[in-house]
């Protein structure tokens, strides 16, 4: 088989892993949200207890993450337009974790065929295919967060309008939405910057390591 194409392969599967995987950090690491309890005095701002606060939490992201649950959000109430949100939301959810668990097959399947020398090193040019999977994805968190930065409402806007086209139903109302008292945009804020520094890691990792075996073997020539 084509030497190049299964680099590329490679390169596809790992550049979707890790993106699929920065986007999860928040998603199933629960315990991130709880800080932004007292961070943000969401018992406070609700008039709910913590307990129900993380009940309600727990129920959401339950029915977000798993098929068969339907929808749950403890004891807060919440509009049918903000219900259609969560549905949307959920169909995103599954739809990263789809992702996330094919990529990592496909790229378990490679590796474990090159260890057993089946298939030729996964090199693109003068690089592995890691290093080019790492350059490519690591321009998402730059250029999303240099918006953000700039005008992080509109940037916010823009996130919705492209990940639900055509739909405002992501446009809660605070009289009637009770799960936005405690879901403030600052949490959303820093869900991205949780996705944006996995994928900063995780790329600046593969590329310095990359770079390093690169100028190694350089060197090594002269």
């Amino acid at each position: 088989m084509n030497r190049k194409f299964i680099a590329t392969v490679f390169a596809v599967a790992l550049f979707f892993f890790i993106l699929s995987f920065s986007i999860a950090l928040p998603i199933y690491c629960r315990f991130f949200y709880y800080p932004h309890i007292e961070a943000y005095d969401l018992v406070e701002v609700s008039g709910f207890s913590r307990a129900q606060i993380v009940t309600a939490y727990n129920e959401l992201l339950t029915y977000l993450t798993v098929p068969w649950i339907p929808y749950q959000s403890g004891e807060f109430t919440c509009s049918p337009d903000a219900m259609s949100h969560f549905d949307d939301c959920k169909n995103l959810f599954l739809l990263d974790t789809a992702v996330l668990i094919l990529s990592a097959a496909v790229l378990v399947l490679l590796l474990v065929l090159r260890k057993k020398g089946k298939l030729a090193p996964f090199m693109l040019g003068k690089f592995h295919a890691s290093f080019w999977a790492a350059v490519a994805v690591i321009v998402i968190p730059l250029v999303v967060g240099s918006l953000a930065a700039i005008n992080f409402d509109k940037a916010f806007e823009i996130f919705h309008a492209v990940l639900f086209p055509g739909k405002d139903n992501w446009m809660f109302d605070w009289s009637t939405d009770q799960l936005l008292w405690i879901l403030p945009q600052e949490f959303f804020r820093n869900c991205g910057i949780l996705i944006g520094a996995g994928i900063l890691i995780f790329s600046g990792t593969l590329i310095a390591v990359n770079l390093r075996r690169h100028f190694s073997k350089t060197e090594g020539k002269k």
